[in-house]
């Protein structure tokens, strides 16, 4: 992936607000001891997003028609689900295993190998994990806070998912190169959709905060624990607090 998913997730995390009132909010504590260095990995992704992603990204964005970038990431997401199958296994979730085996068959056949989304409209929506999941759920803790180079925000217990996500995807191991490289160049190119997609909110996070190093880091963390279902008291945690904040004023 690029700056990717990881960093895509904080996309995501500006919808918390919103869902806050049907969930708990999700804890704010942050455990960031090498911050001085995740400092500085932040500012290489800050330049290699300004000056190679996102101009890739405007020029993929215009060059391929919104059908054709749909169909890049209907085939990114059909060649993810054997591993999404498998960790949905290993985290003993066997509704969801056989949900994402019901998409990855009917998308196969009906969908020309994933191209196209029937599934959808079957009702059979993707459940969506990662082996950072599964390492939770055998109870392995959070750990501290992690930016790592290209891949954005982590923690210690994602980064080692990240690299299990890699290792043990069934798609790369069972076909042969160069078919085994497909999904990896489909997940990139869909990465860049949905950097053009949304471009004003990525900018506005990454150029336009105060610190885009503390923004990015809580809105990560806050994101990543709410799909996990970690949470607290709801007056534990105000979701409208400045990450900002001197947390020493008076």
């Amino acid at each position: 992936m690029s700056t990717g998913r990881k960093i895509f997730a904080l996309l995501a995390a500006l919808s918390l607000t919103a869902c806050a009132a049907s969930r708990p909010a999700v804890t704010s504590d942050i455990h960031d001891p090498h911050e001085d260095a995740n400092r500085n990995v932040h500012a290489f992704n800050l330049a290699l997003d300004r000056n190679i992603v996102r101009p890739l990204s405007r020029g993929y964005g215009t060059a391929i028609p919104e059908g054709g970038r749909q169909v890049v990431s209907n085939v990114a997401e059909h060649l993810g689900l054997p591993a999404d199958i498998l960790n949905n296994v290993l985290q003993g979730d066997l509704r969801n295993a056989g949900n994402n085996t019901a998409r990855f068959v009917v998308n196969t056949v009906f969908g020309v190998f994933g191209t196209g989304d029937m599934a959808t409209g079957m009702g059979i929506p993707l459940r969506k994990t990662d082996f950072g999941e599964t390492l939770h759920v055998w109870g392995a803790g959070e750990g501290a806070y992690v930016e790592l180079p290209v891949f954005g925000p982590s923690t210690s217990r994602d980064t080692v998912g990240t690299i299990l996500d890699f290792a043990l995807d069934p798609v790369a191991i069972v076909l042969p190169r160069p078919e085994s490289y497909v999904g990896t160049a489909a997940t990139f190119a869909d990465q860049l959709g949905t950097r053009y997609d949304f471009a004003d909110a990525v900018d506005s996070v990454l150029y336009e905060s105060a610190d885009s190093y503390a923004q990015a880091r809580i809105l990560y963390l806050q994101n990543r624990r709410f799909e996990l279902g970690v949470t607290v008291e709801a007056s534990d945690v105000d979701p409208f607090s400045d990450p900002f904040a001197d947390p020493f004023a008076q």
